[in-house]
């Protein structure tokens, strides 16, 4: 039988929170730049009005690589869960309209935002 001091292992829950964040980010970043038609329709409409989206897509692709660089390494870990956090926040508070697809990073933002406390 497990012994509760076992379980109880708050560096295994950072490292598995900043993985999780690292492939969150990750994957989102490298598939923006690869295709970022497919992510155009994520930008509010006003940014994509304000300049070309398919250029903005790919700048906050490597925002996104540089949120998981952070996350995996640990430098600037706490700053990485800020930013990871707010970002997951924006993008679900700007996407209300597409809840039905965001309605992940809800649990993300959460996620991030333990990182944040616990790092």
């Amino acid at each position: 039988m497990l012994q509760t001091k076992t379980l109880h292992n708050p560096a295994a829950a950072v490292w598995l929170l900043r993985i999780g964040l690292t492939f969150v980010f990750a994957y989102a970043g490298v598939s923006s730049l690869r295709q970022p038609a497919e992510w155009v329709g994520y930008l509010p409409g006003f940014m994509a009005r304000m300049s070309d989206a398919q250029t903005l897509i790919k700048l906050f692709a490597a925002y996104e690589l540089l949120l998981a660089l952070w996350l995996l390494t640990g430098k600037y870990l706490r700053y990485g869960a800020v930013f990871a956090a707010l970002t997951l926040a924006s993008i679900t508070v700007m996407n209300v309209p597409q809840l039905i697809i965001t309605f992940r990073d809800v649990g993300l933002v959460l996620m991030a935002a333990a990182l944040f406390f616990l790092a």
